[in-house]
């Protein structure tokens, strides 16, 4: 909801995660001309009964998201955050922790993560290869990115 008012995308705790992931501060993050955010739906769908949100409707990807896509040519580095990005990009097939676990297989251009939302934080707990492993690869590419 945050996010909604502000109009801003990841300017909230998982914002703050995901900079953190990528080892890049706020005024990186959002310098348009370094870093693009595409986001899911386009919108705010709203919550579901438990106060999760809502999947991204998918007439907003269909009206958008290809259209957008068009815009960006030579992309260095995509991070697919959460399962609706993974699902789109890469296809249907494994879980989250699946396809992130196989990030090597995407690398160096593509780096599948868990959505950086606070309720994934037991995921992280139980997952520390994500940390481990991941993580320092992922800054180690973002850096070379935003120096090309």
């Amino acid at each position: 909801m945050r996010v909604h008012k502000s109009g801003i995308p990841f300017d909230d705790p998982s914002g703050d995660r995901l900079r953190q992931w990528m080892g890049i501060d706020h005024d990186v993050f959002y310098d348009r001309t370094r870093i693009a955010i595409t986001p899911m739906a386009f919108c705010f769908p709203g919550y579901n009964a438990k106060g999760s949100d809502l999947p991204p409707p998918k007439i907003c990807s269909d009206t958008w998201a290809d259209k957008v896509d068009l815009q960006f040519q030579d992309i260095p580095l995509t991070l697919l955050v959460g399962g609706y990005a993974q699902t789109r990009h890469l296809g249907r097939g494994t879980s989250v922790t699946d396809t992130v676990k196989s990030w090597r297989d995407h690398a160096p251009r593509v780096f599948p993560l868990p959505h950086p939302s606070w309720r994934n934080t037991g995921w992280l707990k139980k997952n520390p290869w994500f940390e481990a492993e991941l993580l320092p690869e992922l800054q180690l590419r973002v850096s070379r990115a935003l120096d090309e």
